[in-house]
């Protein structure tokens, strides 16, 4: 991961837990969300914020779903993220409780559905709406300005989304067999619900 300001320690704090239950030998199954859907889609940045608060979808706290007119995206909008429901993840959780398959390993939530960048999220968005939203891209260079500007807690959620929708660090690497499993192909039973769904919520 390619981490900065607050979000680059919450996770060495993270990696530190983590390698010091391997190291006692304590089994464990690491669940890997990734985004919230009801905490993010319904505040997808919106047009009010200033440059400096920018990627934060909490810039917007009388937010009550995506927006309407324009849009603030940060870096180019392509890197992709994954918004998965919080049920669907504890359904995930709970069955890979009790299976070996998961085992001292990794179980990523990562359903093709639900991964989509920026730029394809506000393009569905649009169609849903049936307008175009206006854009406004903020350079990498910007962000970085602005977490290092931002107090807390606005600087981490900034260094967070930085990860995620400029760096794209939820989906920039292939889940290998000897460290992790993807969820969906693991439980193909589960139905999951898509972002497609969850957006026409918002409507």
């Amino acid at each position: 991961m390619d981490l900065v300001g607050p979000a680059k320690i919450a996770f060495g704090i993270k990696a530190q837990i983590r390698r010091a239950i391997e190291a006692e030998g304590i089994p464990y199954t690491y669940v890997c969300s990734n985004l919230f859907a009801g905490f993010f889609l319904p505040r997808l940045s919106q047009s009010d914020a200033t440059a400096a608060f920018f990627v934060s979808k909490l810039s917007q706290p009388g937010a009550t779903g995506p927006p309407r007119d324009k849009v603030i995206i940060p870096g180019d909008g392509n890197p992709k993220a994954v918004f998965n429901k919080e049920e669907d993840i504890g359904t995930y959780t709970i069955k890979a409780v009790d299976d070996p398959s998961t085992l001292n390993k990794n179980l990523y939530i990562r359903p093709p559905k639900n991964t989509y960048s920026y730029n394809e999220i506000i393009s569905l968005w649009e169609k849903k709406i049936g307008k175009t939203l206006e854009k406004i891209y903020v350079p990498e260079e910007q962000v970085l300005k602005d977490i290092q500007e931002a107090s807390f807690p606005l600087n981490a959620i900034f260094s967070i989304d930085h990860s995620v929708f400029i760096k794209g660090d939820q989906t920039n690497f292939e889940v290998e067999p000897s460290f992790g499993v993807e969820a969906t192909e693991l439980y193909p039973d589960v139905k999951f619900t898509t972002v497609d769904e969850l957006l026409n919520h918002l409507v």
